[in-house]
């Protein structure tokens, strides 16, 4: 229930439960929220870890007991709370390059001007309803990603910033993407995998293994995306849709390949022991280990370690997974791109207690080269200075995950 709430407005809310509480009644939240998870009189904690490494019951009673629990997280973080800065601070005066906003008017902000330091992490808080939606997304991002495109054009014309006077300082910029937590596929037949970009190297190794050139397999054979390889009964799905006329549609594993996507001829095929469904059903923790010996699937796989996603499968379905994890994947995409980044190389911009409700229907567009529907700047060979817009990146996140999340905003 805290989601999108400022301090103030979480505030209120707990008190408004609290009257309910006195009342008689039973109250039972799900929440991250710290202030809410101190005010509870009983509360339950799950884990140990996300996905199958979950399930149990950790600890159980008053706040002051989970806290003295060594297998709680959720009691590790109460009674050690993050301490910030988790690094230095960066020099940040007037003589630091800057975005600068003059006269934005949207909706209810009021002629303001704003300035945001270049290569720095900036955050635009404040109450629910105050403009920080309009100022950092209607205005800035929008306005931002136009003109990148505009300038990238070979019939440029005149440009009127829209919601704002004006916006100065920009042309160092490179790039402009939304990282939000819209889904990164709609199809079953996309994953981690296909979206972070290690699964083609996945596919060459394995066509280059002696099954595959004695049988003439190339790379292709072990896609799931064109026939070949792939099982045709489920179209490399590993799921069958089953319409129930008047109930909505069960999906079920694919009878055919028992949910392994490939035919026999391509499961035959086997590298280190393990044939190409084994790999997608493999953790990233597990595939850290056997991946080691290549570095640029290990090193798009530690990175969903460092962001907390080490549960998740390879191949597990796109629709399937949260906006955080979604979101989480999409930083991943980007920090997978650039190995070792400049520290001065990129900008973050993350605004975060923002009201759902504000903005969140505006959906991106490709001339914005939202994350959400792929890097379209990168394709076009767009490198360098990014300014990347988040919306709320820590919802639906624990404590420790947001620790991870901070970390890895830092690195970008």
């Amino acid at each position: 229930p805290t989601i999108g709430l400022h301090p103030r407005d979480n505030q209120i809310l707990l008190d408004t439960l609290e009257k309910l509480e006195k009342k008689g009644n039973t109250l039972l939240v799900v929440e991250h929220d710290e202030d809410t998870i101190r005010r509870a009189h009983h509360v339950v904690d799950l884990g140990p870890g996300a996905g199958r490494l979950g399930g149990e019951v950790i600890a159980e009673g008053t706040v002051e007991q989970l806290m003295r629990s060594p297998r709680s997280l959720t009691g590790q973080f109460l009674a050690h709370p993050l301490l910030h800065p988790l690094q230095p601070r960066r020099p940040t005066d007037h003589r630091t390059p800057a975005l600068q906003m003059n006269g934005a008017n949207l909706h209810n902000l009021k002629s303001v001007d704003v300035r945001f330091p270049l290569a720095r992490l900036s955050v635009v808080t404040g109450v629910s309803g105050s403009g920080k939606s309009t100022l950092a997304r209607d205005i800035l991002h929008d306005n931002l990603a136009a003109l990148v495109g505009e300038r990238n054009k070979r019939n440029k014309s005149a440009f009127a910033p829209a919601g704002c006077r004006a916006i100065r300082g920009w042309e160092a910029i490179g790039r402009v993407l939304e990282v939000d937590q819209t889904p990164i596929g709609k199809t079953p037949r996309s994953c981690p995998a296909t979206y972070v970009g290690f699964w083609d190297a996945m596919r060459k190794l394995f066509a280059g293994t002696q099954e595959a050139r004695m049988r003439g397999f190339d790379a292709g054979r072990f896609s799931f995306n064109t026939a070949g390889g792939r099982c045709d009964a489920c179209a490399g799905q590993g799921m069958q849709k089953i319409e129930m006329s008047f109930l909505p549609d069960v999906k079920v594993a694919c009878d055919v390949c028992n949910g392994a996507r490939f035919n026999p001829e391509t499961l035959a095929v086997h590298y280190k022991g393990q044939s190409i469904s084994d790999v997608l059903k493999m953790s990233v923790d597990e595939a850290v280990d056997f991946f080691s010996a290549h570095p640029a699937i290990h090193h798009a796989l530690r990175l969903l370690q460092d962001v907390g996603l080490g549960y998740l499968t390879l191949g597990q379905q796109s629709p399937t997974l949260s906006g955080g994890e979604a979101q989480r994947i999409k930083l991943v995409t980007e920090l997978s791109r650039s190995p070792h980044p400049s520290p001065a190389a990129l900008q973050v911009f993350p605004c975060l207690h923002m009201e759902r409700g504000e903005g969140a229907k505006k959906k991106a567009t490709s001339n914005s080269n939202s994350l959400s529907t792929g890097s379209s700047g990168e394709r076009a060979g767009v490198r360098g200075h990014t300014l990347y817009v988040l919306d709320e990146p820590t919802v639906g996140l624990h404590m420790a995950d947001v620790e991870k999340l901070i970390r890895v905003l830092h690195r970008l």
